[in-house]
């Protein structure tokens, strides 16, 4: 969707990217004969740029599957199976289910066994794959145009048919304690995941993608059947395929998806996340209204701590919404650890936010990266954290900034790490930066007018390049149609970033890192932070936040 793209694109440094415009598409030259079934059917059909020929077309059959697709040129095709489900909709009692059902991805199934779906994975050759996040389990493939039939056969195979049997689930709880304590020794893997954790402290966000230790034993077959019922619903499903007819996809769909039953309770994923917004806006409404009612005397007895009740039917899973609560968590590990890493985050935006492309912009503007780089124009070298930071002081090993945005909420701040007798300077630093971007009165530090033409140009080129991968454009299609019901076209997304100006850039940062956002979502408005280490050197890091007018009173 957009803003995963958006996010996607955060994520990788500008200097991959060199082109900043796009291919030309065009339609296939291969025709393909439509089966009488796919007549009737409902399809939206929208122009994705004003510089291609190609279309996007977007067909929901009868059981509420929609089906879409971009019919790009090229050697490869490239389709993808996309539930609505993930780990922001586990509850207490299924808390860990999506890592262990992503690991159970391609085994045997009611009509191949684990060795059939082996070979055909190897036989269909291509990049094939499962991965699951908060908010989407994604079956993904990149394979020849001519084994389109075979790819969706195996997905249908795997997502609608598989037996779980009581083998594989033991297998798979020991290959995944053995992931998570490989990932827990990694910092830069384990410190975004106690992020979420902390800043959206017992819901949505804030649960865990990894399975955690203790429930490995609660996965159960039946415990993993129950919860695929219960998400695995045509409604919540998208099929969407890049560089194959519409026509062809929409008949394959109906042919190996097709005959899965409509729900009997409606929750698809469209609506369910409009409702969310509903409630989310509805909360933030009392909020306000509680905070303007509340006596100072009564503030004082207040919990600093929101606390959250957990939902209990699917619908109400469905439909609950982010709430934002912050935090702090400090992990001392010892003296002989050679670095300190801190995390400084607020809650950022959703993707629905209009604001989101100024955001975006903003974390492209702040850059930085690690303390060594092969340097060069192009290569994100003159962004603030580097010139500010990185440049300026031998001491730090890291520093980057990071936006994480989903559905109806997000997560924007600095990373860095450093040796730790200046942990407490770099937390400074961290706070320093994110203070400045949000000003305009303070000479010669504030964002100039070059900065943030070259991070809206540096934008642009990252994101059109990432749209040349299959890979990309196929989840940024299918993640879109699962959210929105459509698609954002790209060149809606460079006009808004074209129309992002200083005072818009300075008013989104202001927005965020104050703590404002909290106005709309009904979160806390405090501040986040992760501190893993040698924790010697590191003082009252909430009184340092408050020195900088940081977030909302730490």
């Amino acid at each position: 969707m957009t803003s995963r793209l958006l996010n996607t694109v955060s994520r990788v440094q500008p200097s991959k990217h060199g082109l900043t415009t796009l291919l030309k598409r065009s339609e296939s030259t291969m025709p393909y004969k439509t089966n009488h079934l796919t007549k009737g059917f409902p399809t939206i059909v929208q122009e994705y740029s004003k510089a291609s020929t190609g279309l996007c077309k977007i067909t929901t059959l009868p059981n509420g599957i929609r089906v879409a697709s971009e019919n790009t040129p090229g050697h490869f095709s490239a389709v993808g199976v996309y539930v609505d489900a993930g780990s922001r909709y586990e509850t207490s009692v299924t808390r860990g289910v999506s890592h262990i059902l992503d690991r159970l991805a391609f085994k045997s199934t009611a009509n191949r066994s684990a060795d059939q779906v082996v070979a055909e994975l190897e036989s269909l050759g291509g990049n094939i794959m499962c991965s699951s996040s908060r908010e989407s389990i994604m079956y993904q493939s990149a394979i020849f145009s001519q084994d389109l039939s075979r790819v969706l056969s195996l997905f249908s195979d795997v997502i609608c048919h598989p037996t779980i049997n009581q083998a594989e689930v033991d297998e798979q709880r020991q290959t995944a304690l053995y992931e998570i304590d490989e990932i827990w020794s990694k910092p830069e893997m384990i410190l975004p995941e106690i992020l979420h954790t902390v800043a959206y402290h017992g819901n949505t966000l804030g649960n865990p993608l990894l399975c955690p230790p203790e429930n490995l034993e609660l996965m159960t077959p039946e415990l993993i059947q129950s919860y695929m019922k219960t998400w695995y619903r045509p409604e919540r499903m998208v099929i969407s395929a890049c560089g194959a007819e519409h026509e062809q996809v929409v008949d394959l769909a109906c042919k190996f998806f097709g005959d899965i039953p409509a729900s009997v309770e409606n929750l698809d994923s469209v609506m369910t996340h409009k409702e969310a917004l509903k409630k989310q806006a509805i909360q933030a409404e009392k909020n306000q209204a509680g905070q303007q009612k509340d006596s100072f005397v009564k503030s004082l007895f207040k919990s600093n701590s929101q606390q959250v009740k957990e939902p209990s039917s699917a619908f109400e899973i469905a439909t609950q919404p982010a709430l934002y609560t912050g935090g702090n968590s400090f992990m001392e590990t010892g003296p002989e650890t050679p670095l300190t890493h801190v995390y400084v985050a607020f809650e950022g935006l959703s993707i629905d936010d209009p604001d989101i492309y100024a955001l975006t912009t903003l974390q492209i503007l702040l850059g930085g990266g690690g303390s060594f780089s092969a340097g060069g124009p192009g290569k994100g070298m003159y962004s603030r954290l580097f010139t500010n930071v990185l440049n300026q002081h031998y001491w730090v090993e890291s520093c980057q900034a990071f936006n994480h945005c989903y559905t109806d909420s997000g997560l924007f701040g600095i990373a860095g790490s450093c040796q730790p007798e200046y942990a407490n300077a770099l937390m400074e630093l961290i706070c320093r930066e994110l203070d400045i971007v949000a000003r305009g009165d303070i000479g010669r530090l504030a964002v100039t007018q070059v900065e943030l033409n070259r991070a809206k140009n540096q934008l642009k080129s990252s994101l059109l390049m990432n749209l040349e991968s299959r890979m990309v454009q196929l989840e940024d299609l299918g993640r879109q149609i699962q959210v929105h019901g459509k698609k954002t076209g790209i060149d809606e997304m460079l006009s808004h970033i074209d129309n992002v100006d200083m005072d818009e850039l300075r008013r989104v940062a202001s927005r965020v890192v104050r703590g404002a956002v909290s106005v709309s979502s009904g979160g806390s408005g405090k501040a986040t932070v992760i501190v893993q280490g040698n924790l010697q050197g590191l003082k009252d890091v909430n009184k340092t936040i408050d020195k900088y007018g940081l977030g909302i009173g730490n």
